[in-house]
């Protein structure tokens, strides 16, 4: 583990033993792949936890940590044996007798085990944690859960800008916040500061997951996500989830990944809400579009080199009747089109760029860009769409084409 960690306990009512357990390479066993799974796994994949999860189904999350493979989905329900060789397990399932019977067979293995939905009854607790500039922020108060977290919150709030929030402030109605392109430190200090208060979280799959786990126990997390080409929530569902829950007095936040209104539908959501008489306050968010490409050395503008940047949405294809875009003008254009959702039609887009620009033009893909698993492929319009299929670039995963695509090459201490 790298930095320090901060043990923060009462003076009286609580009788945990504060601990930083280095779980890097070692077996941890989450039972169940619902919201509380979905919330734990992103911490624990940071840690370097070889994850198993077991569980006949889960969130699309979930799902999206198993496809990128920082976990293993055992699709099944939970059997005795399925703890051999752990060093941490979690209980989190929606049925307590089977989470009764993980906490039994993982006390009998001397296996410390949270079990989610009665805490008292595991051998270990969740604290209320938070990450600041290398320093891990644990804080237990003897199961008062909102009393932890708002000691932790407080102290991170302070970290991070010198002032403690107004613990009395009443927040009312949704707020869009944009979450950056991935990356926890990237989501702006206002959208921070807004998600930490929140009683409903509303989260997509590109939301920067990891800030899920600093939620004090009591926040309902709804899963929105969208997995490219697979399940997704609909939009009519998230719509109805943030009116209902902000009419029944809760103070809802929907996380968003990149910016709320860059082809992120965060303009049908205030619609919705407007409609409806609930109050919307809107959070920009560093957008993926531009976002992602700097973070690979790709600036989307340049003096001498682009005077101009379209962002392109690429989920239907250029010859679809459903596109509004003109792709003959793009291909005339002599500046930078960045391509979002595109990786399934990144042939048919370059085609389309070809009619008017040469086929040597810099291309850069950008998969999972500022997380730990980004990649970088350098490519040109020529060879873009079979370098996607050498290179298996997958979803999300943005596509910049244009002259900046190959400054990077003239660093040749950065160059990828």
């Amino acid at each position: 583990m790298t930095g320090r960690v901060w043990m923060l306990l009462p003076m009286h009512g609580e009788q945990h033993y504060l601990v930083g357990l280095d779980l890097a390479g070692r077996r941890v066993v989450v039972v169940g792949g619902g919201t509380v799974a979905q919330r734990r796994l992103p911490r624990l994949v940071a840690a370097g936890a070889r994850v198993e999860v077991v569980s006949p189904e889960v969130t699309p999350a979930v799902q999206g940590i198993v496809d990128a493979g920082d976990a293993v989905w055992h699709r099944r329900r939970y059997a005795t044996g399925d703890l051999d060789g752990a060093w941490y397990v979690l209980a989190c399932t929606s049925d307590p007798q089977v989470n009764a019977q993980v906490t039994a067979d993982a006390t009998e293995q001397r296996v410390f085990c949270v079990r989610a939905d009665v805490a008292v009854q595991g051998t270990a607790v969740t604290p209320a944690v938070g990450e600041h500039d290398g320093l891990l922020l644990g804080v237990l108060a003897g199961g008062q859960h909102r009393r932890s977290a708002a000691v932790r919150d407080g102290l991170l709030a302070a970290l991070r800008d010198g002032s403690l929030h107004d613990q009395h402030e009443q927040l009312a109605g949704v707020a869009l916040v944009g979450g950056g392109p991935g990356d926890p430190d990237l989501i702006t200090v206002r959208g921070r500061r807004l998600l930490a208060r929140a009683d409903v979280v509303v989260a997509d799959r590109l939301a920067p997951q990891e800030l899920l786990d600093e939620l004090p126990q009591h926040v309902e997390v709804v899963d929105a996500a969208k997995i490219p080409y697979g399940r997704a929530a609909s939009q009519e569902f998230i719509n109805t989830t943030l009116v209902d829950n902000a009419k029944a007095g809760k103070f809802v936040v929907r996380l968003k990944g990149g910016d709320p209104y860059v082809f992120g539908r965060g303009f049908e959501e205030l619609i919705a809400c407007a409609e409806a008489g609930v109050p919307v306050t809107v959070v920009p968010g560093v957008t993926s579009a531009f976002g992602v490409p700097a973070l690979a050395d790709v600036p989307v503008t340049h003096r001498g080199v682009a005077h101009e940047v379209v962002v392109v949405s690429g989920h239907v294809a250029p010859d679809d009747e459903r596109s509004l875009v003109d792709w003959d003008a793009l291909a005339r254009l002599r500046g930078t089109v960045v391509i979002l959702m595109g990786v399934e039609r990144a042939g048919a887009f370059a085609e389309a760029l070809r009619a008017g620009r040469p086929g040597d033009t810099p291309v850069a893909v950008v998969q999972e860009g500022s997380t730990r698993a980004q990649r970088v492929v350098r490519s040109t319009l020529d060879t873009l769409a079979a370098d996607v299929v050498e290179h298996a670039i997958r979803p999300p995963a943005i596509i910049v084409v244009g002259p900046v695509a190959g400054l990077a090459q003239e660093l040749p201490f950065r160059s990828s």
